[in-house]
């Protein structure tokens, strides 16, 4: 008898639905065909224990079982439950009438039990394209599966409950999830605040003009001086998430399985990767290619600490998916394209030592080692950094002071007021979203400066001998101050503050 039982298998960050044909005749022998890895290839010694301790066998005939296409690679434990009821259905152990109506996923125990699967929402998306009635997965998975409407979804602990579903017609309980209600529920309560960062005005000041035009930003400063404490406040005043990057965003982690027991995203990643990181985890890849960092900080932070001392072809590998926001990995097969549009904080030490060119620092660096030490940062890479900041340290009167800083909510009014006009000013461009994403074309017709302002860059370009990359930067951030000021032009003040964010461009630092 010939049953059809349907899976998905992940490509990317799209599903593409598996037909999983088992045909049993007279004869003997298991053969699995269709292109299965050893996980897959392993799952009837799975299957046959889970069976056995629940009252059911597989059947000593010829078995037969088709994963189609055949021609497209599968992988993973997450076909156990699918290969197991097409087995039970073929062998007439089971009713099968509306099995096909049902998109069936999940690993097994040995005793019957259900264990979770990675890239539920893809899945799910693509089962409600499709046209299924339910999708049945593991428990585990059901709050992120549940996000999509128009999908009976169905968690299940045990494989005897979707065999009590089909057989005897005991009904499974459906997972309804309200989506709006659970993205909107703590959008407002950050878990890092930036009342709790003492002093600190100027840098604060920076990483609000950051967050409002998506522009990059690196920390430069002594060890102590509040560069991380600062970084992980930054996504608390990023513009809330629109629901369609929540779900963007759900989609990506949930491929590599950290939605676990949760339902849609509603706070902004933060990725904050070790320095010994490999390219191939930094962006993505493998023999089976997987999101790296950089893709699952997509709608978020990436936080690169202490930049000098990642490896140099570690960052270049960054260079091309800052400037595309995403990143295609191609292999002899297949090419999966991932997105990641990412804000990218980096903090770093000015010399060695940690400590700036200070005859009175715990540890002194000569100006020589200090450039020696910036310059294994690429200036290709720098060039993709709007805002340099040096951070001092915070004195004793601030540290001591009772009075709390301005809040990341209030901070982020401001933000999101500056987005929506950029927002409304880029409205007709496909690609562009925020002043950071603009390039050279835009900048002349967005960033018109007034005669005293264009003398007033002059002067100071070449005054501070202030690099050629300096010059698009300073206006596309002088943007972003005129437009959290509410101003329609920019002014000499605008730009004036813009270029004190340029301090590795300047003589002294990199040369």
């Amino acid at each position: 008898m010939l049953t059809k039982v349907f899976g998905s298998a992940v490509f990317g960050v799209e599903a593409t639905t598996i037909t999983v044909e088992v045909n049993i005749n007279k004869g003997i022998g298991y053969h699995l065909v269709g292109l299965p890895d050893n996980a897959i290839k392993e799952s009837n010694y799975r299957i046959a224990a889970a069976l056995q301790n629940n009252g059911y066998k597989i059947p000593g005939k010829k078995i037969t079982i088709n994963m189609a296409p055949a021609d497209l690679r599968k992988e993973g434990s997450a076909y156990d439950l699918t290969l197991a009821l097409g087995i039970l259905s073929a062998s007439g152990q089971i009713k099968s009438d509306n099995i096909e109506k049902y998109l069936i996923m999940g690993e097994i125990s040995l005793d019957g039990s259900l264990q979770p699967i990675t890239g539920a929402l893809p899945i799910a998306i693509k089962a409600q394209e499709e046209g299924f009635e339910g999708f049945i997965l593991p428990k585990q998975n059901v709050k992120e599966a549940a996000i999509v409407s128009g999908l009976k979804v169905y968690g299940v602990e045990k494989i005897t409950e979707v065999i009590d579903f089909f057989d005897k017609d005991v009904p499974l309980e459906q997972t309804i999830v309200d989506t709006r209600t659970e993205f909107y529920k703590s959008l407002d309560f950050p878990e890092f605040d930036f009342s709790d960062v003492k002093g600190q005005e100027s840098i604060k000041r920076s990483m609000e003009i950051a967050a409002a035009g998506g522009h990059n930003i690196i920390l430069i400063g002594p060890p102590g001086a509040g560069k991380t404490m600062l970084a992980k406040r930054l996504p608390s005043i990023l513009p809330p998430m629109t629901l369609h990057e929540a779900l963007e965003t759900t989609k990506i982690h949930s491929v590599v399985g950290k939605i676990k027991n949760a339902g849609l995203m509603n706070q902004r990643p933060f990725r904050n990767p070790h320095h010994t990181i490999s390219s191939a985890a930094l962006v993505g890849g493998g023999s089976y290619p997987q999101p790296g960092e950089i893709s699952l900080s997509h709608n978020g932070v990436l936080f690169l600490d202490e930049l000098p001392e990642f490896e140099r072809k570690v960052l270049e590998v960054m260079r091309q998916p800052i400037e595309d926001r995403e990143v295609t990995i191609a292999r002899a097969r297949f090419t999966v394209t991932y997105p990641s549009s990412f804000m990218l904080v980096a903090s770093m030490n000015p010399s060695p030592g940690g400590y700036f060119n200070d005859p009175d620092a715990p540890v002194t660096s000569s100006p020589a080692e200090m450039q020696r030490y910036l310059s294994k940062i690429s200036g290709p890479l720098l060039d993709r950094i709007d805002i340099h900041i040096e951070v001092t340290p915070v004195p004793f009167e601030k540290l001591s002071e009772e009075r709390k800083g301005e809040s990341s909510v209030e901070i982020r009014k401001r933000v999101t007021a500056a987005r929506e006009v950029q927002t409304k000013r880029f409205e007709a461009l496909e690609n562009i979203h925020y002043n950071a994403q603009m390039n050279t074309k835009q900048i002349r017709e967005y960033c018109v400066l007034d005669t005293p302002s264009k003398e007033l860059l002059k002067t100071a370009m070449e005054r501070l001998n202030l690099s050629a990359r300096a010059y698009d930067r300073i206006l596309k951030v002088a943007r972003t101050i005129s437009d959290l000021a509410g101003s329609e032009a920019i002014l000499g003040d605008h730009i004036s503050e813009a270029i004190q964010y340029r301090s590795l461009d300047r003589e002294g630092w990199l040369g």
